[in-house]
């Protein structure tokens, strides 16, 4: 099975009006840019984007956000978007708010074929309203449902064309277990290489979960916050 594609416009044909996308990152760290660019591009719009945030207002998830693409947000942190801000009070995006380890959790059980998982995060609060709860061990727990997403979109720093994946350190946050979760994943990666480059011991995302992949171009790799001591240089 060929799983290269020329580019990122290639790589979501199939990506339709209404669909469930996850998306990986966390906050600027790992975004797969030229993939949301390609998404921009289309005018795909009524989408449900899974991801841990919304990136900023002219970044990230933020440029579909500002071109109205999204319909339904569901993260853990929004906080540095005022145009998803402004969605959200207007009425004109659907938001829902889970704890981050539930994210992650939800994430990994539909990459395992779980239906669901039970946690303790949420019990008590406004993320509980209208969910099911059980008794374990005397202590109440959630039922979170496993997401279903039709593509998930990953972003890693090498990848080889059978589609194994490696991330480079912080960059790592949510893109494995987003890639093991959704229907179709496509992968884009700094570097693609041919099958046995890659050292099998350092594979994060083996070839099995990725169906698309292809190299991407142009990373701006923009840092969200950068804080410096007084008196140095600010050196990327």
């Amino acid at each position: 099975m060929n799983k290269v594609v020329a580019d990122a416009d290639e790589a979501i044909k199939g990506i339709q009006d209404g669909m469930t996308l996850m998306l990986g990152g966390f906050g600027l760290c790992g975004l797969p840019e030229n993939t949301i660019a390609a998404l921009v591009k289309s005018g795909v719009k009524d989408l449900t984007c899974i991801s841990n945030n919304a990136g900023v207002d002219d970044f990230g998830i933020g440029l579909m956000l500002k071109q109205r693409q999204v319909k339904k947000m569901i993260a853990s942190y929004v906080g540095e978007n005022a145009e998803f801000e402004r969605q959200l009070l207007s009425g004109e995006l659907d938001v829902e708010l889970i704890p981050q380890g539930t994210l992650a959790t939800r994430c990994m059980a539909a990459g395992y074929g779980m239906p669901a998982i039970f946690t303790p995060a949420g019990v008590g609060t406004e993320v509980a309203k209208d969910k099911e709860t059980r008794i374990f061990n005397g202590k109440e727990y959630l039922m979170e449902m496993a997401f279903d997403a039709d593509f998930a979109i990953v972003k890693a720093w090498k990848g080889d064309t059978m589609g194994n994946l490696v991330y480079r350190s912080t960059a790592r946050n949510f893109n494995p277990v987003m890639a093991m979760a959704g229907k179709v994943t496509i992968a884009e990666v700094e570097e693609l290489v041919q099958p046995g480059e890659l050292d099998p011991d350092h594979i994060h995302t083996p070839g099995i979960y990725v169906h698309r992949i292809f190299q991407g171009r142009d990373y701006e790799k923009r840092i969200e916050q950068r804080t410096v001591r007084k008196g140095m240089t600010d050196v990327k």
